[in-house]
């Protein structure tokens, strides 16, 4: 990884940071590198970072520490911005409709104050 950057992560009001606050050390470490992976290659391989279907722009980013599965949507602002919105667990197969809704609300919130 270089580390000039080709996006840059933006943390939107305190919605990301209630999330990473309450995760272990190890946890946040892997978001951050995560993070970093996500700023500074081209092509980010979908493991890291995936567009979700049938929503209007959402992006979820990937974090895999051991068993234990993380997702933090995300959006694109003029292309290069990404816009942290909500982050939660995952235990189950199926992302939680609730944290797609809430994430589509912080993503009209943020585009309304612009």
């Amino acid at each position: 990884m270089s580390n000039e950057k080709i996006r840059t992560v933006f943390l939107y009001k305190d919605y990301f940071t209630d999330f990473y606050n309450q995760q272990k050390q190890k946890v946040k470490a892997k978001i951050i590198w995560t993070f970093r992976l996500i700023e500074t290659i081209q092509q980010v391989p979908e493991d890291y970072l995936k567009h979700l279907e049938s929503t209007d722009g959402l992006y979820e980013i990937r974090v895999q520490l051991g068993s234990d599965i993380f997702r933090i949507f995300c959006f694109f602002d003029e292309g290069k911005l990404i816009v942290l919105a909500n982050g939660f667990h995952k235990k189950t197969q199926k992302t939680p409709r609730a944290e797609i809704e809430k994430a589509l609300k912080i993503k009209r919130e943020y585009e309304t104050e612009q």
